[in-house]
This record gives C-alpha cells, sequence and structure tokens, in this order.
C-alpha cells in the first residue's frame, strides 16, 4: 500500500447527513452501531452539539475488537430548524421498523413516547353514526435496553444549499463538499440526503421529469388533544379510530402514553382530472394557495365546515383542536429510479428517495429502513479486509458498488410501499376507480375486503433476511 493511500485510510471516512429528522438521526444511529458493533448488538445515542463547524469528532477509536481492521468514521448531522422540538405531529411507526428502534435498544423509550392500541391497528367506522365497518388487528415487540455513547454531531441552523463533487484535481478530490446558506461548508467521503420531499441533495443530481412533486388533491388537518377532555363518556375501548366517507376521512390515534391523541382529518379537494369537490364555489382557488408545509396554519372553522356531519365524538373532537390547527397539501413523489450519484459518494434515504402519501403510516418506517440497511452496506465496505474474489465480497468492493447493494434492497420494497399508500388514500375515502361508482353503503364492503390484507407485506418484511439473500446471492 503506497504512503498515499496509508494516509487515506487512517482519516476517518466522514459521513454528512443532511437533515435530522427522524430518517437522518437513525441513519446516523445504525451506521454507527453497525460499524462498532459488526457482531453484536448494543446502541448508542446522539450527541447533541449545535455548533456552526463541520468538524465533529466522532469516530471509532479502532481499540475495541470489533473494529481491528475496519476505518474510522465520523458522523455529522446537518439540520436546517435551529432546534430540536416538537412540531405539533405525530407519526406511525409499524412493527417492521418498531423491531430495527428496539434492535438499537431504543425500545423502551419508543414505548414510553407511544400509546398503546389495546391490539387494534384502527376500527373503522360509519362517519355518520360510528359504527364499526372493520377492525385491522395490530402488533408489538418487546422494549430493549439504551446505553449511551455518541455517535454523530448535530449540527443545527445548517440549511443544505448545494453540493458539489469535488474531482477538479483539488486537495479534496473523491470527497463531496456541501455548503450551507449561511455561508459555510463541510467536506465528507459520503453525503446522505434525508433532506425530504423537497431535497436539495436530490435536486442536485436528479433533473429528469421523474423529480417532480405530485398533487393528491387532498389536504390534511392535524391537531393534538388531551385525552383527559375525552375519557368521561368515551364510548369506545381504544382511541385508534377512522371515520370514514366519501373523499373524506378522519383518524385519531393515541401517542405520549395515551395522554394525548393525534389527529389527523383528511379531505379531497380535486379529484382526478382537476374536478374541484368539498369547496364552496368562491373558494375553488384556495386548494391552489394551500401550501405544503409542516408549519402551515389555518381556522378551525375550516375544519368544522369539513366534517360537517360526523358523529359526536368527532365533533368532540375538532372542538378540542387549537384554534388555528396544522392544514397543508398532501403531495407524494414520482417514483425514481436511482438512489445514488457521483460513484456513490452521494445517496438518498427516506422521502428524498420514495416520498409518499401518509396513508399506510408506513413513510417513516421506510425511512428507518433506509437507515438501517445503508449502515449495513457501509460497515461492510469499510471492512479494511482486501475484497476477495467471492461475489458477495465484491458487492462492496467500491462505494459505488456499496451504494448500488443498498438500492438493490430497498428500492423495490420502498415503492411497493410508495404506490400501496396512494391507493390507500383513494381507499379510505371511497374513491378508488371501483367504489367511485357505488353508493356509501356498496362501498364500504370492497373497502373491507381490500384493508384485511394491506398492512400485511409492510409489517412482516424481515429487512435483514432479505439483505442476508441478497448478499449471498451467487454471481450469475
Amino acid at each position: 500500500m503506497s504512503n498515499s493511500q496509508e494516509e487515506k485510510r487512517n482519516e476517518p471516512f466522514r459521513i454528512a447527513i443532511i437533515g435530522g429528522g427522524i430518517g437522518g438521526l437513525f441513519c446516523a444511529l445504525a451506521i454507527h452501531h453497525h460499524h462498532h458493533h459488526h457482531h453484536h448488538s448494543t446502541t448508542a445515542t446522539l450527541s447533541s452539539q449545535t455548533d456552526g463547524e463541520g468538524s465533529g469528532s466522532n469516530s471509532s477509536n479502532g481499540g475495541d475488537e470489533a473494529n481491528k481492521g475496519k476505518r474510522d468514521i465520523q458522523i455529522d448531522v446537518y439540520e436546517q430548524a435551529p432546534e430540536y422540538r416538537e412540531i405539533g405531529a405525530a407519526v406511525g411507526v409499524g412493527i417492521n421498523a418498531a423491531r430495527l428502534l428496539h434492535r438499537l435498544g431504543l425500545g423502551a423509550g419508543l414505548i414510553k413516547v407511544a400509546g398503546r392500541r389495546q391490539g387494534t391497528w384502527f376500527t373503522f367506522r360509519r362517519f355518520e353514526d360510528s359504527g364499526e365497518v372493520v377492525s385491522i388487528p395490530d402488533a408489538d415487540t418487546e422494549p430493549g435496553d439504551v446505553r449511551q455513547g455518541g455517535a454523530a454531531k448535530l449540527h443545527t441552523e445548517k440549511a443544505c444549499a448545494g453540493v458539489s463533487v469535488l474531482d477538479d484535481g483539488s486537495e479534496g478530490k473523491g470527497k463531496v463538499e456541501v455548503r450551507f446558506r449561511d455561508g459555510t461548508s463541510a467536506i465528507a467521503d459520503l453525503v446522505v440526503g434525508c433532506d425530504g420531499v423537497h431535497s436539495v441533495v436530490r435536486d442536485r443530481f436528479v433533473t429528469d421529469a421523474n423529480n417532480k412533486s405530485v398533487e393528491s388533491g387532498m389536504i390534511a388537518y392535524r391537531g393534538i388533544v388531551p385525552t383527559s377532555a375525552l375519557e368521561k363518556d368515551w364510548p369506545f375501548e381504544h382511541w385508534s379510530n377512522i371515520w370514514v366517507a366519501k373523499h373524506r376521512h378522519f383518524l385519531s390515534y393515541p401517542i405520549a402514553d395515551n395522554t394525548q391523541l393525534n389527529i389527523v382529518a383528511f379531505v379531497t379537494k380535486r379529484l382526478g382530472g382537476g374536478r374541484v369537490i368539498n369547496d364552496a364555489e368562491n373558494e375553488q382557488n384556495k386548494y391552489k394557495n394551500i401550501r405544503e408545509s409542516w408549519s402551515s396554519l389555518c381556522d378551525r372553522a375550516e375544519v368544522v365546515a369539513d366534517f360537517d356531519g360526523f358523529d359526536e365524538p368527532v365533533q368532540r373532537i375538532i372542538g378540542l383542536i387549537d384554534e388555528r390547527p396544522g392544514r397543508w397539501k398532501i403531495n407524494d413523489h414520482e417514483p425514481l429510479s436511482r438512489w445514488h450519484f457521483a460513484e456513490g459518494r452521494v445517496v438518498l434515504v427516506g422521502d428524498a428517495a420514495h416520498a409518499m402519501l401518509p396513508h399506510m403510516g408506513a413513510g417513516a418506517g421506510q425511512s428507518i429502513e433506509d437507515g438501517w440497511i445503508l449502515g449495513r452496506a457501509l460497515a461492510e465496505y469499510l471492512e479494511n479486509n482486501p475484497p476477495n474474489s467471492s461475489s458477495n465480497r465484491r458487492k462492496f468492493e467500491s462505494l459505488e458498488s456499496t451504494m448500488q447493494f443498498y438500492q438493490d434492497v430497498r428500492l423495490p420494497r420502498a415503492q411497493k410501499v410508495q404506490a400501496g399508500s396512494r391507493v390507500g388514500g383513494n381507499l379510505y375515502e371511497l374513491q378508488t376507480e371501483e367504489m367511485s361508482k357505488l353508493s356509501y353503503e356498496d362501498a364500504l364492503p370492497v373497502m373491507t375486503e381490500s384493508l384485511r390484507e394491506r398492512m400485511k407485506f409492510v409489517w412482516s418484511e424481515d429487512v435483514d433476511d432479505s439483505y442476508n439473500r441478497m448478499r449471498d446471492e451467487q454471481a450469475v
């Protein structure tokens, strides 16, 4: 090995994760976990630091047995928000993703902040009288323990402004520069774009017609209400319910150890072909002006109007949400055929790669699966053993082949969930092509039949099995 190669080996492999949401933070934890504990089951938590420089120092010490022969790593997470805080919204984490959180020892923490569903994912109910249509059973996992350890450095107020590949013969050749809106920059060996549906990282490399947001025609109102205000005379055995009507559905589920209900109320404003519904004649342009933003607000009166005719429990909930609840357009993204660029030095994770509608509650879970598989693949690449002739080792002999392997494992499943989420929204609003021709009464049995099997393929997947199977496949 030449001196220059030896020097490169002795430098930590720097990973810049753009976006500090669930996908970005879990990705940092998963990379750290797989790199430091390739043969063990342990965990790490993130050390939070809000400095402005891209100079984190969370590399492996190289001293323990698990890390012998492996290049050190350094992980920096860059988040555009000024601080980490709750934003008045909750996400669903299915058993597939919960299993991975438990693997990192985060299960106890997950259970602490989650709600208890008493064995029911959701009960679907008639909108006008809350009559039960169908109940879909839930699944749960056992808690794990949490151990302390620095996985990454977090940098806040770091909005990504651009990404450049350094291939011009400069000192940083073979690396990637990330520029931020505050004028600072950082250099990394690998940039992971976890920056969501409006990904700056993706937009730098994907310029074709597929790189566009797709409007579903729906808006969602969101809010959180205390269960203590509803407990008296609550008519149901649990809190997880979806009331369904034509072109509208209202869901609630428990969070924060059942002390709060997360509310998401969906209304279709435009059907296929752009036909306007659920809008007064003089408000037909309002939909165009609704922002696709987690911080967009409206007047509660709009929720009241859109859910007129829904049963009394729904009206009680609406009366408890903030006078200025959240409201935004529900968009996803056209499927992308490629998730990695610049010879594997830039890769996409989560919504940046496969933004999906929320109707299967699976978006966060798919981001978590991405991070887990990326972490496993990267750990194999960073093993210091020279690649041998076996086909499974050749999959990790370069950064580009490693990122291709990550994509091969994750893309088909993520895009299947993405497509299923589009179908789900129309299913819950009784507006699929089949149901659009049916009355409310006739559409409900069609929805019920479709619902029974919908979540199984999301929840039942063991991503490690898929990874192992594809890694061990022999080249043809």
